[in-house]
């Protein structure tokens, strides 16, 4: 087939297509798409419940993406042909109270998103606004920076963390979120660094991230951390995570459970004198936080990733990342 794309129609039903490259406009670049994660949310357009709002079909998923700038429209710097890149799937107003103090996440100019509600990359190329791009090292793995998206999420936690050298540290959840948390904790020094999961089998990769310590959630746990950080977004989790600090300690949730999962307690919070923080998704500073930490060799998504499909298997991708099988890890569609 020639270059193609993915199509999502409505809940449930798909097509993959030819694909025609959109031209660049001034302020834009087109891209080809080396590489596309799948994430939960994809398998909630597929499916159809993705809340009201925050999908629009018909619809080129994929939000999470790595390729190389093969074209740019007027007004955009030359250099950035044949540049390697990443990018950002906020397509934030830049004039909002927000957008001016960087907190693009946030904008109240109402919700627009790469592949939700704008064409994403589950195709040969993405035409975006060049704003939004995150210039990678020549030599960098394109494969690996398809997962720079989830990573930049959990970048936005540990950067509200503000976890020092020689704190004490952990990670609740094991999943390819808890996997960069690990990650990037790792790269402050800490004193100790404990993975809180549900599996033992997630022990091992833990450890080759920098983990000092793993244990099961039906374990005894500390309760004297400085920093925690939640990823797994189950019922219990928030409060797994809280259950573990110290007083005064730092707590940041990017977890979405389920309504009626367990709330944190109000008196606990206060007595405790506990600091709170979320975050749902990530800023530029976050991007730029990723990019910089993984350029340096200091973030390796490669482990994470365990199969890479033609974009022809969508089906069989979103059926993998729902299966809840342990031995699947990233799946990455290739263009």
């Amino acid at each position: 087939m020639s270059a193609s794309q993915v199509v999502v129609e409505a809940p449930g039903a798909h097509r993959v297509e030819e694909h025609t490259p959109r031209e660049p406009g001034p302020g834009e670049a087109l891209v080809a798409v080396h590489a596309v994660g799948i994430c939960g949310s994809d398998r909630e357009v597929y499916q159809g419940n993705r809340p009201e709002g925050y999908v629009r079909y018909p619809l080129t998923p994929g939000h999470e993406w790595s390729g190389t700038v093969r074209a740019v429209g007027a007004g955009v710097p030359a250099s950035l042909m044949g540049r390697k890149v990443v990018g950002e799937g906020f397509r934030n107003c830049q004039v909002c109270d927000r957008c001016h103090a960087g907190e693009t996440t946030l904008c109240t100019d109402g919700y627009e998103e790469t592949g939700f509600t704008q064409p994403g990359a589950m195709a040969a190329t993405l035409t975006l606004p060049v704003r939004l791009l995150h210039a990678l090292p020549d030599d960098a793995d394109l494969t690996a920076a398809a997962l720079l998206e989830p990573a930049a999420c959990v970048a936005a936690a540990a950067l509200k963390g503000r976890a020092q050298p020689g704190e004490r540290v952990a990670v609740v959840g094991t999943g390819t979120l808890g996997m960069f948390a690990v990650q990037f904790l790792r790269a402050v020094s800490p004193g100790e660094l404990l993975v809180v999961g549900t599996r033992n089998d997630r022990e091992a990769l833990s450890r080759s991230f920098g983990a000092t310590d793993f244990r099961t959630r039906d374990q005894e746990l500390p309760d004297d951390f400085d920093v925690v950080i939640e990823t797994a977004g189950s019922a219990s989790a928030a409060r797994t995570a809280a259950s573990l600090l110290r007083r005064g300690g730092r707590l940041v949730l990017t977890g979405i459970p389920a309504a009626g999962a367990d709330g944190l307690d109000p008196t606990d919070l206060v007595v405790r004198q506990l600091e709170v923080h979320t975050v749902f998704g990530a800023p530029p500073d976050a991007w730029a936080h990723t990019v910089r930490v993984f350029a340096a060799g200091l973030l390796d998504p490669l482990p994470l990733v365990t199969h890479e499909l033609p974009l022809t298997e969508f089906p069989h991708a979103i059926e993998l990342v729902g299966a809840g099988d342990p031995k699947v890890g990233k799946v990455l569609l290739r263009p």
